[in-house]
């Protein structure tokens, strides 16, 4: 297929990317690079698909020098016109939408960015596939739709009316109107709500990222809700397969959907919704516990109440991916977290990554 990812300079987008590439699908990704987080980590991510240039031009295609079915182009996705020659120049068989102001925290901050980015962007999105017949539109939502929802493991099929932070009102939003555009101009169009995604290359304002960098610095770490809450702990690559399968079935009308009895993640337009997570809580405290174990320290914990904005426990109900797709996370925390601690201290500190193996091949 001939597919169009965006936010490929940002950490699911990345991985994604390489997947498709190396299956054999020509993708072109789009990025707008903003300071939200180091940039040169952006530049470093492009750079591992063979986008090696540091300097890109807006709108300016950039081909990759590692894949030859791979082109980047630095773009916003408020940039109307722009986007519409993107889409018209490459008339794609799908799209996935990972571009996103992401973040709880900044959006108690920074509220507008999400609008610009997550609503006007998204709309941007939309319109595109729309006028351009897109086979398939799929886009990231969250976990963070289901908000003051207690009821576990969270289900796409339950309401989702009650966010608790603006960036999961955008979320939720997207889907809203994904379902417009799925019932007035039956495009398909799925949504993709990840799971307190990790691992290798992940942002730097993650749990996972933050206690990585403080434990090896050795600064405290703020443990918030005293330790007291749960996460569905999700690695990269299977998120990513998830993406994948649902790629290839296209979201299609529900004949049993009933408007007297809605289910909400289905619809009798071309609409889906998937949760995309491992379906198994791990305890912050435990979390941090397999921390400890791969960097051989011990966290300086620092306890604080909960925050506004957030949640004590997520768990997904995957049993739809499952159940349609044969979708079976396969990878550990265990093996997560060891895989993520790898990598940052290759990347951020080679010299020590160097004298913990072979403290360990001594031992």
């Amino acid at each position: 297929m001939k597919i169009l990812i965006t936010g490929t300079a940002g950490f699911i987008g990345f991985h994604l990317a390489k997947r498709l590439l190396e299956r054999g699908d020509t993708v072109v990704g789009i990025d707008n690079i903003n300071d939200y987080y180091d940039v040169n980590l952006k530049h470093a991510r492009l750079a591992e698909t063979g986008i090696t240039h540091t300097t890109l031009v807006d709108g300016v295609p950039q081909q990759s020098d590692k894949y030859e079915n791979y082109i980047f182009i630095k773009l916003d996705l408020c940039d109307k016109a722009g986007l519409e020659n993107c889409f018209e120049t490459y008339q794609f068989d799908a799209v996935c939408n990972l571009a996103a102001q992401a973040g709880v925290r900044y959006s108690l901050t920074n509220p507008d960015a999400y609008i610009e980015a997550n609503i006007k962007g998204f709309l941007n999105i939309l319109e595109c596939s729309r006028h351009f017949k897109v086979g398939h539109l799929l886009y990231a939502s969250s976990s963070s739709v289901y908000g003051l929802n207690k009821k576990m493991p969270f289900s796409a099929h339950d309401n989702v009316d009650h966010p608790v932070s603006l960036y999961a009102a955008s979320k939720k939003s997207n889907e809203l109107m994904a379902h417009a555009y799925s019932h007035l101009f039956n495009l398909p169009t799925t949504a993709l709500r990840f799971f307190t995604v990790y691992g290798p290359w992940g942002r730097p304002d993650m749990a996972l990222f933050l206690f990585t960098k403080a434990i090896l610095e050795g600064k405290p770490i703020e443990v918030f809700n005293n330790g007291k809450m749960k996460r569905d702990f999700t690695y990269v690559d299977d998120i990513v397969e998830g993406i994948v399968r649902i790629f290839d079935h296209p979201a299609k009308s529900n004949p049993d959907w009933n408007s007297q009895n809605p289910d909400p993640a289905t619809s009798a337009a071309p609409f889906a919704v998937f949760n995309i997570g491992r379906g198994e809580p791990v305890n912050l405290l435990d979390f941090v516990e397999e921390i400890e174990k791969e960097t051989g320290l011990i966290a300086k914990k620092v306890f604080m109440p909960m925050q506004d904005g957030d949640v004590a426990e997520t768990s997904a109900d995957v049993d739809d991916l499952k159940h349609l797709l044969n979708y079976e996370p396969s990878v550990s925390v265990h093996t997560g977290v060891k895989n993520f601690v790898k990598w940052f201290t290759e990347f951020y500190h080679p010299d020590l990554h160097i004298a913990q193996k072979t403290l360990r091949i001594a031992v």
